[in-house]
């Protein structure tokens, strides 16, 4: 795949290098994102799979059976912990990133030993062959990804509050809490996230918005 095309696709992952709104596969974009062994789309890798997997289209195994390329399939196992201990350094933490964890193997599981420990300390590391900045990447991190949650903070503070914020966690994951404020502020969604809020966010309100539940619930607290 041309970079070009490769830079279109990542914008429906959030890594918006352009602006598209074509619904893209998470595994293949992830894939031809490891094979391109360019850095400076390797420093969006960890956006792309946080997006990827909070939209619940990534699938390690899966992506991991494209690799033809025996040292592509290293690069990805490498960058997939270098993500997690991106994560980690971040303090962020996501209900998938332990399982994830868990199907790397034991060389992986040390690289992200040594990843977290360069991330924390702010040092530059290599990945195999290839040294990556541990300041551009947590620049790229927060650039493409953090962005989002800042933007949704400053709308629940500014319209509906703190308590409003604390009921829609409790109820939606990050990612679902952001597409449920796009469709309340009349935004332009891409395919991929219409498809994800139609499949699972608009299910979860269509039980909320019922009035027998809600009675219910009301009762109960009243109890």
């Amino acid at each position: 795949m041309k970079k070009s095309a490769l830079a279109a696709k990542l914008a429906d992952f959030g890594f918006p290098l352009l602006e598209v709104t074509e619904e893209a596969d998470a595994n293949t974009t992830l894939v031809e994102l490891v094979k391109s062994r360019d850095l400076r789309f390797w420093e969006g890798f960890p956006a792309v799979l946080a997006f990827s997997a909070e939209m619940q289209m990534f699938r390690y195994e899966k992506t991991a059976a494209r690799f033809s390329d025996t040292l592509d399939k290293l690069y990805f196992g490498f960058l997939t912990a270098m993500s997690l201990a991106l994560y980690q350094a971040l303090g962020l933490k996501f209900s998938w990133a332990k399982g994830l964890y868990e199907t790397l193997n034991e060389k992986e599981k040390r690289q992200f030993d040594h990843y977290l420990n360069a991330l924390e300390t702010g040092k530059d590391f290599r990945l195999r062959d290839r040294s990556m900045s541990s300041e551009r990447l947590k620049a790229a991190f927060n650039r493409y990804f953090r962005q989002r949650q800042s933007n949704l903070q400053d709308f629940l503070t500014e319209q509906e509050g703190l308590g409003l914020e604390q009921a829609l966690s409790q109820v939606f994951s990050p990612k679902q809490k952001e597409l449920f404020l796009k469709k309340l502020r009349n935004e332009k969604m891409t395919k991929t996230e219409r498809e994800y809020f139609s499949r699972s966010v608009k299910k979860k309100i269509t039980a909320l918005a019922n009035v027998e539940l809600h009675q219910l619930a009301q009762k109960l607290l009243r109890a």
